[in-house]
């Protein structure tokens, strides 16, 4: 009874996922829920797949990820590969894949994909194209590289140790990199033929976490404020020195606006040349040496430097100065029933009330930046604030009255990540030769980098982390590893392998290992490879000594099958990763996967026997 509704478990389950009318970490909810329902499954063992070492390394490796891709060092290296690809995206194709399979030679495949995706995506979207049509055959490839030596997959490792189990020598470091050289010039070439046909080329398929870039050059250029920037520069003679904002009343007196101000450590602290940034509020008080950054106009702002001595330079190039770990500008609209409406800047008390300051109101393309503090404000009105990111984000959340536009802590952490890529890519080598090196386990690797990327300020805080995590993949992944536990209490491998080679050991070692090769796959692509290649392994080995053949054959052709995951978004954590990043479906895998998965088998049956001959 149990192994029947395992049976229609799997088959529901598959049926829902090619609908696609469900969300793929629901349907493989609902899965899990139904072993336990019906007692196939304990608590435990269902709830066992969230506490796997490969979810808590993926859950890591988005958090890398987004440390690359935050940092500027995926452009950096997608601007690289562009380089050397010239302007053939063909070239740049088949480039891609080849670092892929290099890099997945020596590190897992999921691994492999969590590093390369912010890469892909950076350089799809540079020359304008849809990163669906990379991504799939980025997973694709990452699969094949884990047949390039013995470490670069679960499965090599477990067919290795079956072999030992049973007294035969341990696979080398380099036994399967033949098949597996063959095994990614085949999938490369088949990607390449059918790239045009067969993979999808939807723009608006992908999702997009990049929302509306606000960047600093563009605000300074669409306000007009070239010349309404200053650098205010505070002497030590100068009348201000020890003053408080409130009391010299600037934008009543001169119609200017101090932003912010940066200053030096403060007395005792000056071991290392530390420099701080505060919002400029009515509480600040001005010291010598500080750099006050004031909007205005020009004959205003000589006026005041004039009256209290301080010294101004213009803005210049430094509109990135705007932007800032602790302070960044933001867009902001009027709702059609905002209270804000008809009442002037100055009677709202803007800054009172949100702790922002406005340097300006695009008013239907009109730029009004001069006696804002007497402006009626009208439905329509866009206004350019600037402060402390997290009142930024407390704005966005006052939905009643003004709606932020964009993404403002998603400019936060790119402004808190801004010139540090070399420690994201000094990172990111660390922790590959960790994994390489197998100093630790690699989701300690994987952790390790992960929080490393959060205290050199890769990433801006652990919010931001989470916030990078793609919680859809993950609940995907844990909750159908648990499938393979169902598939083997029940008996359900055991008998459906035991059935194959009753029926093809007639046609000898040749039938045989093609029917353990295809039952691998085909069982591949619903739980992981390495579940399979567990389940698999021991079949295939015992099949081989009752034969009398050679058993590196089969376990070969075990670890090549096992690593076919082609036809399903769930065969691998790795399809399961650009399963929302590309914004595929279900049938795009079967569509792609299966003539690619009938391909494989024919180049395998060849190069397996030919290669470790019975």
């Amino acid at each position: 009874m149990e192994l029947t509704l395992t049976f229609i478990i799997l088959a529901v389950t598959i049926i829902l996922f090619m609908t696609n009318r469900l969300r793929g970490d629901l349907v493989a909810m609902m899965a899990l829920l139904a072993f336990v329902v019906f007692e196939i499954l304990t608590p435990a063992e269902a709830l066992a797949g969230f506490s796997n070492s490969v979810v808590i390394m993926i859950a890591g490796l988005f958090v890398v990820g987004a440390g690359i891709l935050r940092t500027g060092l995926a452009g950096m290296a997608g601007n690289l590969l562009l380089k050397w690809s010239g302007d053939s995206e063909l070239r740049l194709f088949i480039l891609l894949l080849v670092i892929v399979a290099t890099v997945g030679a020596f590190m897992s495949n999921t691994g492999t994909v969590a590093l390369m995706l912010p890469i892909v995506v950076s350089i799809a979207i540079s020359i304008k194209v849809s990163p669906s049509k990379f991504l799939l055959p980025l997973s694709y490839i990452a699969s094949m590289s884990g047949l390039m030596t013995l470490i670069a997959s679960p499965t090599n490792l477990i067919a290795s140790q079956t072999l030992v189990d049973h007294g035969f020598e341990k696979l080398g470091f380099f036994t399967i990199t033949p098949i597996g050289i063959i095994a990614t010039i085949t999938v490369i070439t088949y990607l390449v033929l059918v790239r045009n046909i067969l993979l999808p080329n939807d723009k608006n398929r992908t999702q997009s976490s990049a929302g509306y870039k606000l960047a600093p050059k563009k605000i300074v250029k669409e306000y007009n404020l070239q010349d309404k920037l200053f650098r205010v520069v505070v002497e030590e003679n100068s009348l201000i020195v020890n003053a408080k904002l409130a009391d010299l009343k600037l934008p009543a007196n001169y119609q200017i606006y101090i932003m912010k101000i940066k200053r030096g450590a403060a007395d005792g602290m000056n071991l290392l040349p530390i420099t701080y940034q505060e919002m400029a509020g009515p509480t600040s008080v001005i010291y010598s040496g500080d750099e006050l950054y004031m909007q205005g106009m020009a004959e205003d702002i000589e006026r005041f430097a004039t009256d209290y001595g301080v010294q101004v330079q213009p803005f210049e190039d430094n509109a990135e100065e705007l932007v800032s770990k602790a302070i960044g500008v933001a867009e902001v609209l009027l709702t059609p029933q905002s209270r804000l409406i008809g009442e002037t800047v100055s009677k709202i008390g803007f800054r009172e009330k949100y702790n922002l300051n406005i340097l300006g109101i695009n008013r239907k393309g009109d730029y009004i930046l001069k006696n804002m503090a007497e402006q009626k404000l009208r439905f329509g009105d866009a206004i350019l604030v600037q402060g402390k990111w997290e009142e930024i984000e407390l704005l966005s959340r006052e939905t009643q009255d003004v709606v932020v536009v964009g993404q403002p802590l998603e400019h936060a952490g790119m402004a808190a990540a801004n010139g540090k890529a070399p420690i994201a890519g000094i990172i990111m080598v660390f922790m590959i030769a960790l994994m390489v090196l197998e100093v630790f386990d690699a989701v300690i690797a994987v952790l390790i980098g992960a929080v490393l990327m959060i205290i050199t300020g890769c990433l801006r805080n652990m919010d931001d982390a989470y916030s990078k995590m793609n919680f859809e993949s993950i609940v995907l992944v844990a909750a159908m590893l648990p499938m393979a536990t169902a598939l083997e209490k029940t008996g359900g491998m055991t008998l459906l392998a035991d059935g194959i080679i009753s029926v093809l050991g007639g046609f000898g070692p040749y039938g045989v290992l093609m029917g353990v090769y295809l039952l691998t796959v085909v069982f591949g692509q619903f739980v992981s490879n390495t579940a399979t290649a567990v389940l698999f392994s021991p079949i295939a080995i015992t099949a081989a000594l009752a034969m009398d053949v050679n058993p590196y054959t089969f376990m070969i052709a075990v670890a090549t099958a096992a690593s076919m995951a082609f036809a399903t978004p769930i065969a691998s954590p790795t399809n399961s990763l650009v399963l929302t990043a590309g914004g595929y479906k279900f049938m795009d895998f079967v569509k792609i996967g299966v003539p690619l998965q009938v391909v494989m088998f024919i180049v395998m049956m060849i190069a397996v026997p030919l290669l470790f001959p019975f």
